[in-house]
């Protein structure tokens, strides 16, 4: 006999039958959770836990999805918001697709339905992610006979969005300061813009990595999965001596979750009056003003850690008569 309960935005069944140890596994829908109960209840062998193997539990994509959130998310930096967007695969209609099933006409259709509720590169990353769940099912957890292709490879992708250049207007600053009483947030809005840092760098960045005497935070694990040392303007520094102070060296230097400096981002913005102004927006308001202070490209990309020259290219606006002067 099944029972299911509701906790935390997912599906908890639970099926018991005599002589046997219940058997309990969570779903993101209650759907899900009966297919899997009366797949149990049909299989006498389903109640020996040890007779469990990878290829019966993911049967369905949802599992799939369930179990890369469970195992892979939680070691990424960027795991916060991997975890939403795992939940957002999770309750679409892709979980109850089987894997047996699973075909490029079911990408095609969370594509078009993802771009009716979001942006273009919003639904890229979905994507992406939604790939790397499938190659990891087939690659890591032998699914290599279920999923004998990537569906996503198939359909194509919305067109990337072009760069933002969202820069701070005169005031915004001031305004956007003033409106949040979080007070972590001044701090850490500071510093992105002395810095250059990405969001995820600023918060997991210890106190053990700040050298203030040598004037640079050491980033040991980077986005681009290479260590990079960040040197430290004058106010920059000010802002780390305070914060360092009577710190342990394996504390955070910025004490705030992801989720909490989101919230406290939106409500500033809503009360400060200040529109399409994203977090990340600072990281380009700091590479900007770098170039602005007559840094080269070489120099820009040792701060900001960008692989890919061409990503700064945008940043620069160089005339055929300053060219011209260089070459003598």
């Amino acid at each position: 006999m099944a029972s299911f309960t509701k906790r935390n935005g997912r599906w908890r069944a639970r099926v018991r039958r005599s002589g046997h140890p219940p058997i309990t596994k969570s779903f993101p829908t209650k759907a899900l959770a009966l297919q899997w109960s009366q797949r149990v209840e049909n299989n006498p062998e389903g109640f020996l836990p040890e007779q469990h193997t990878e290829d019966y539990q993911l049967e369905v994509l949802g599992d799939l999805i369930s179990k890369y959130g469970k195992d892979i998310t939680p070691k990424k930096r960027g795991r916060d918001k991997e975890k939403y967007r795992i939940r957002v695969l999770e309750r679409s209609f892709l979980s109850e697709v089987p894997l047996k099933a699973l075909r490029a006409h079911h990408i095609t259709k969370f594509r078009e339905d993802r771009l009716k509720e979001v942006s273009a590169g919003t639904v890229l990353k979905d994507l992406g992610l939604l790939s790397a769940v499938i190659n990891t099912g087939r690659t890591e957890w032998g699914l290599e006979n279920v999923l004998r292709t990537n569906p996503v490879t198939l359909v194509s992708k919305p067109k990337a969005p072009r760069p933002r250049d969202r820069r701070l207007e005169p005031g915004e600053l001031e305004r956007l300061l003033a409106a949040c009483p979080n007070p972590w947030f001044r701090p850490v809005v500071h510093f992105a813009i002395e810095t250059g840092m990405r969001r995820s760098e600023i918060l997991f960045l210890i106190c053990e990595n700040v050298y203030l005497d040598q004037r640079y935070v050491h980033l040991p694990d980077t986005k681009n999965g290479e260590s990079r040392d960040v040197p430290l303007s004058p106010v920059a520094l000010e802002l780390l001596r305070d914060l360092r102070s009577n710190k342990n060296p394996d504390q955070l230097v910025f004490p705030i979750h992801y989720e909490a400096l989101k919230s406290a981002w939106r409500r500033a913005c809503s009360r400060a009056g200040i529109s399409n102004l994203r977090f990340h927006d600072l990281r380009h308001e700091a590479t900007s003003r770098f170039f602005e202070k007559g840094l080269n490209v070489i120099e820009v990309a040792a701060i900001t850690g960008h692989k890919d020259l061409r990503m700064l290219q945008r940043y620069t606006h160089l005339r055929a008569e300053d060219l011209a002067l260089k070459l003598g």
